[in-house]
This record gives C-alpha cells, structure tokens and sequence, in this order.
C-alpha cells in the first residue's frame, strides 16, 4: 500500500513546528544574533546618507525635513515594522500652530511592534530627526545631532523585527517615535505627551538617543563610554536593569557625571525624554556630550566612530529587550 504523501508532508511539518516553542520569557541570550543584526555597515549607511546634503539640514516644517521623513517611513515599511494604529502613513501630524511663531506645519514619524503578552504596554524608543537646516549655501546635515540617534532607531526597529520573525517577539508593545522639533525646543515630544497614540498611563519607559556617534574630549583615552542621564530620577529598577545589562553585554563605560541634580549643562532637561518624564514615565537619556561640532556644518558622517556607535546602539537594544520582556512592569520609586 503506498503511502499519502500529503498525509505524511502534513505529519512532518506538526512534528517540525511542535519542536519549536520560542521561550515564555527570552532571555538575553536569546537576544544575542539578534543584536548582531546591528552593523557597523548598515549604521555607516544610513548615516550617509541621513545626513547628506539631500535633506538640506532637515530644519522643522522645511522640505528637508519632509524628505527626511518620508526616508524614515520607507525604511521601516522596507523592514516590515508597521505603522501603529494601521495609520498606514507612519506620520503623526503637528499643525504649525503649535509650533514656534514662523515655523511651518511638521510631523513625528511612527512605527510600532505589538507585543505578545502584554501589548497594552508600550516602550517608547525615541529620537530627534529635526536638525538646523541651512544658511544660504552652508547646510546644517547634523551627522551627530542627531542622525546618529535616528539611525541607532532604525536598527534597533529592524532587530526585533527580525527576533518577532523568529519568533521572539517582545512581550510588550514598543513604539519607535522620530521626533521633530527638537531644536526648537521639545515640541515634536510635548505634542506627542499631549496626544499620545496610546494612553499615557501604559507607556512603561523612555528611552531616548540624542547624539551618539562621537568622542567628547574627557574621553580621548577611554573611547568606550556613553553618558546614561535620568535612569535613577524616577525608577531605581530601571537604572539596576540598566547597569546589570551593560554589565552582562557590552560592559562600556558608563558616565553619570551629568546626571548630578546640580549638573550646570542641564543636559536632564534640554531632550525629548524631559517630556516623558515630567509625566512620570521613567526615561534613559543616551548621550556622548559635547564635541567642537556640535550645531556647526562640520557635524559630518565621515566623523563619526562607527564601531563605538554599533556598539552603543547594541547596548540600547539589549536594554530595551529586557525591558519589554520582563515580567513585572517597572516600578516607579514611591
């Protein structure tokens, strides 16, 4: 009697998806070759070409900062990180009214992976895209400020998309919020707190990257550090989990000298996460401080540390992995 092949195909392919059950709580191994999709080529790529003369300095409202936008949008929809709330147009727009006096209506850029435990639950992984624009024929690209912040997104976005495809999807929902008007003063982050697409209430953590590619000058020695503000100021977990992360990953360097609360560069106050955490959503702010370039034309790609910046942004997603895959919500201090 022969055999059914489509029966016995049937029965082989059950005995194939059985054996895999993805874990009920990945574990930071698990989200090793993960991070691994994080490279110092595809970093290197979109920073060329984020902070490139194409985008004319991307100021707020101005045609730049449209095409930027788009660039981000297309990039995510490549990746196949959805848009949140099927807006299919990944914008969340701003009217110019709410913005600083001449400045031109603008837009945040969304993208969105629903968790599978507990997608009520979002961690929002924020980073400016605005940046100075143009004075006559010198263009602002702000390869640091904060092209760097944008393309650590990117691929952090790209990474657990790839884990969701392999059946490690995060366990709560995690939104990847591109924020415009930064340099004006925070609004693209007061808009979105004031009109959040999700409840308030239900977003767990910031974790906000703002100028990330670089070397400041207390570190010409010790290139491997990145400065962490704002861990302890609203939740001692998040800041356990943060050292206990880096500690069992990358093992940088981490600096807390401008988190003091009496700090003068104010650091704690002068980024998007400010707005998160006057809402009492506890926030990381990563930063590698100030450089010579910093707001001048010179804050060009082919200046940025690409190995410490793949580095940096792996140490990001390691973080935010455990975040949205813990068990417990973290806590607020009382």
């Amino acid at each position: 009697m022969k055999p059914n092949l489509l029966f016995v195909f049937f029965i082989l392919q059950s005995i194939r998806l059985s054996a895999f059950q993805p874990p009920e709580v990945p574990t930071l191994e698990d989200a090793v070759p993960f991070a691994q999709t994080i490279t110092l080529e595809e970093l290197k790529t979109i920073m060329f070409a984020f902070s490139s003369d194409r985008f004319e300095g991307r100021y707020t409202g101005e045609h730049g900062q449209k095409k930027a936008a788009q660039f981000l949008k297309e990039h995510h929809k490549k990746n196949g990180v959805l848009a949140p709330l099927k807006n299919e147009h990944y914008f969340q727009a701003i009217p110019s009214s709410f913005l600083p006096e001449n400045t031109k209506a603008s837009e945040n850029v969304v993208a969105f992976i629903e968790g599978s435990v507990k997608p009520e639950e979002i961690l929002v992984i924020s980073a400016h895209y605005d940046h100075l624009g143009r004075n006559g024929a010198t263009i602002f690209n702000g390869a640091d400020d904060n092209s760097s912040g944008t393309a650590a997104i990117l691929e952090i976005a790209e990474a657990f998309q790839q884990a969701k495809k392999n059946g490690y999807g995060p366990k709560r929902s995690v939104l990847f919020l591109h924020l415009t008007a930064e340099e004006q003063g925070l609004y693209g982050s007061k808009w979105y707190v004031e009109n959040p697409l999700f409840p308030l209430k239900n977003h767990v953590t910031n974790l906000n990257v703002d100028m990330i590619g670089r070397v400041d000058d207390a570190h010409l020695e010790n290139p491997n550090y990145l400065y962490l503000i704002g861990a302890d100021k609203l939740s001692t977990e998040l800041h356990e989990l943060s050292e206990q992360t880096n500690k069992t990953t990358l093992n940088l360097s981490l600096d807390y000298r401008y988190n003091r609360k009496k700090d003068p560069n104010r650091f704690y106050y002068r980024s998007d996460h400010y707005n998160f955490a006057k809402n009492n959503i506890p926030i990381i702010f990563y930063f590698n401080g100030v450089h010579e370039d910093y707001h001048r034309d010179t804050d060009t790609s082919e200046k940025i540390n690409y190995e410490l910046l793949k580095k940096r942004v792996q140490l990001i997603f390691y973080t935010a992995w455990n975040i949205a895959n813990r068990e417990n919500r973290l806590k607020l201090d009382n």
